[in-house]
């Protein structure tokens, strides 16, 4: 998957200037495509050359011109046409924390413990941040209501696998730190 496709995924949400863009990666996109703001802004020039967004400039008082993006409907064609295509594979994990606790009984198991304690404590934020957007989305209503109204469900689908992902990690780091913790008491 290209970084468009993604791009095009939130813009179907309305229109949105770079910024918005790039924050709400964070916010939703983030749970299945991670991309730099700079990143971001190249792909939106490629995209408005190649016709698949346009651009409206916003002028605002003290402070610099915003553009706004939208799709187009050469843009809407290809996000069709992608969600159309086969999809390949799931993706494999390249999680460079698994290899250091692969080797942590031939290494430092003190910063191994570290780097799993940081990464149980990223992803309760990060779970904090979807559970917010969740309430946002369901705005008062159950999930079976915002499933059954709700004009696209996409979003709700992809955040509920995010929120599923980031559970999952922090239950595995709890289980790590405490095998971690035993080890290193019983070899200490």
């Amino acid at each position: 998957m290209a970084l468009r496709h993604a791009v095009m995924a939130a813009l179907l949400e309305g229109e949105a200037s770079g910024y918005d863009l790039s924050k709400g990666f964070d916010a939703s996109v983030a749970n299945f495509w991670m991309a730099t703001p700079q990143q971001l802004y190249r792909e939106l020039d490629r995209m408005e050359s190649a016709g698949l967004i346009s651009a409206r400039v916003v002028e605002q008082e003290r402070r610099p011109n915003k553009r706004l993006f939208s799709l187009t409907e050469a843009g809407l064609a290809a996000v069709h046409a992608y969600t159309a295509e086969h999809t390949d594979k799931p993706t494999t994990i390249r999680d460079e924390l698994m290899v250091k606790v692969q080797s942590v009984d031939a290494g430092d198991a003190v910063a191994v413990r570290a780097a799993v304690a940081e990464r149980l404590e990223w992803a309760r934020r990060k779970l904090a941040r979807y559970e917010r957007l969740q309430a946002k989305l369901l705005d008062g209503r159950t999930e079976e209501q915002h499933l059954a109204e709700a004009e696209r469900v996409g979003p709700y689908l992809t955040l509920l696998r995010g929120m599923a992902f980031e559970r999952e990690n922090i239950r595995w780091s709890e289980t790590a730190l405490q095998v971690l913790a035993a080890r290193t008491a019983f070899h200490g």
